[in-house]
């Protein structure tokens, strides 16, 4: 009886301990939330030459791959041509030849295009400094597309680089999507992988509505309006068909406006066809006119760092250490409760079948 009572007296003190660090995480995860907004735009632009990092790869390998002597053979045969170049040109260095610099950008969009503040800060900065007619912007995108306001935003920050003859490249390796692609067909060249997703032109409303279920309990919802319609459709009201009729109007008019949008800056597509929301892999929307080529960013970026220099461009928001803790306690979090089910699901499947 003694070990139960110590047991139960060790039970209760863990878990009084265990819910007063969990008390302490969610008040650092209410801050972070509640100091998010006043620090969005302190931040810092981060800036890493692509080409220095593929040539440490290439040497990080060329040592594990090579004979050392073959190694180090090579590398004094390098410094000996380097050293006959700096002579050649004497003590006066030769005019640097105009080389194309490329600006890669990322874009991983979710349905409220949260990224767009990262994206107008880079591009703000690309501007100050890129050469209009001879440097370039890469924009690596990946996006289902979500909320047409805040896709409009996003697109327009792209549309700038075309204002100012900076040239851009679009390059889709999983998903562009709907607002996705609304961003996409601003590119001058938009490229995609084989198998990413590419279209989804159309727009769309959905709601779910439980006044029949609050009719059945006897609960009444009211709304009072100035205007006509200030609302339609919503969620708790019984909706007519006046309603859905103004909703559908609606609907209508934006995409025709997706539509329009899309035929500015793509007008050699046949936009009627494909503007049905259907969605098509790369080598489906090649044909289709949706896209210009067939690639992955990999393979672009390795093939223009043989004549041009490549800075990967980002903004960084100044985090401060409740963000930090509230991003790894969420992080934790979801690993945690993605390990259990994934446990769950392995062991139903172990288990379907019974002797």
């Amino acid at each position: 009886m003694d070990f139960i009572a110590e047991y139960g007296l060790f039970l209760a003190k863990t878990i009084t301990l265990a819910l007063a660090v969990l008390f302490v995480v969610l008040l650092i995860v209410s801050m972070a939330a509640r100091n998010r907004g006043n620090a969005r735009d302190k931040g810092s632009l981060q800036v890493l030459n692509l080409n220095d990092a593929l040539d440490d790869m290439r040497d990080e390998l060329r040592h594990e791959v090579l004979d050392p002597e073959l190694v180090k053979a090579e590398d004094k045969a390098e410094k000996k041509r380097e050293k006959a170049e700096r002579k050649a040109r004497g003590k006066t260095p030769a005019p640097e030849a105009e080389r194309k610099r490329v600006y890669v950008l990322d874009f991983d969009g979710d349905t409220h295009a949260s990224q767009v503040e990262e994206l107008r800060h880079s591009i703000t900065a690309v501007l100050g400094f890129a050469r209009p007619g001879v440097d370039e912007v890469l924009l690596r995108l990946e996006s289902p597309g979500g909320m047409v306001h805040a896709y409009g935003l996003a697109a327009s920050q792209l549309t700038r680089l075309r204002k100012h003859d900076i040239r851009l490249t679009v390059c889709v390796d999983k998903v562009a999507a709907s607002g996705g692609y609304m961003m996409a067909c601003i590119a001058d060249k938009l490229l995609a992988a084989p198998f990413a997703y590419i279209g989804s032109i159309g727009v769309l409303v959905q709601l779910p509505n439980v006044h029949r279920l609050l009719k059945e309990h006897k609960v009444d919802f009211e709304m009072i309006t100035a205007g006509e319609y200030k609302r339609t459709l919503n969620n708790f009201g019984e909706n007519t068909d006046k309603d859905r009729a103004k909703v559908q109007e609606e609907v209508d008019e934006m995409h025709d406006l997706f539509k329009s949008f899309i035929h500015e800056y793509r007008p050699s597509l046949n936009v009627a066809h494909v503007a049905t929301g259907e969605v098509w892999t790369g080598t489906q929307a090649l044909p289709r006119g949706l896209i210009d080529g067939i690639d992955t960013s990999d393979e672009w970026l390795l093939a223009e760092s043989n004549d041009a220099d490549l800075y990967a461009v980002s903004w960084e928001h100044k985090r401060k250490i409740s963000d930090r803790l509230s991003e790894l306690f969420e992080g934790a979090l979801s690993k945690g409760l993605q390990r259990s089910l994934d446990r769950l699901l392995h062991r139903a499947d172990k288990e379907k079948f019974y002797s």
